[in-house]
């Protein structure tokens, strides 16, 4: 599993390129963003090389970031190459929360909110295997 930051921020133009700035001029690298939005707000999830710098530099800026554990899958890049992953989660009984897609280098990366306890153990049985965080981001050495 690896950490994805979750910030809420108003919906109002700005306010994403505001948390973007934040976030380079921390010297932390995006690698996956996802953005929904409501009427009064839009909810960020971020993938990115240091989570726990990020996460400190968005307090120190006034942002609440909270942290989650996801997974992230290498995907086959052709048609039907997430279908087989979600048929082999499906089998073990993981439910797919919410999803989103992201390369990472020259890799095709599936991000997933899954649940269904013990999710390690049934990543195994449906012969899954997750990234590694350390292919993801830059693990925090502080």
């Amino acid at each position: 599993m690896i950490d994805q930051l979750t910030v809420f921020l108003p919906n109002e133009p700005g306010t994403l390129a505001q948390l973007a700035h934040v976030l380079g001029s921390n010297n932390i690298q995006m690698h996956a963003l996802m953005v929904a939005d409501t009427t009064e707000f839009g909810i960020v999830r971020i993938i990115c090389d240091n989570p726990k710098k990020a996460s400190r530099a968005l307090a120190e800026n006034g942002y609440r970031a909270t942290t989650t554990q996801v997974a992230a899958f290498e995907i086959d890049n052709v048609p039907g190459g997430l279908a087989k992953i979600l048929s082999k989660l499906s089998e073990v009984k993981l439910n797919v929360e919410y999803a989103y897609c992201a390369s990472i280098g020259s890799r095709t990366i599936d991000v997933l909110k899954l649940t269904g306890e013990p999710i390690g153990a049934k990543l195994v049985r449906a012969g899954l295997k997750e990234l590694d965080p350390a292919d993801v981001y830059v693990p925090d050495a502080e």
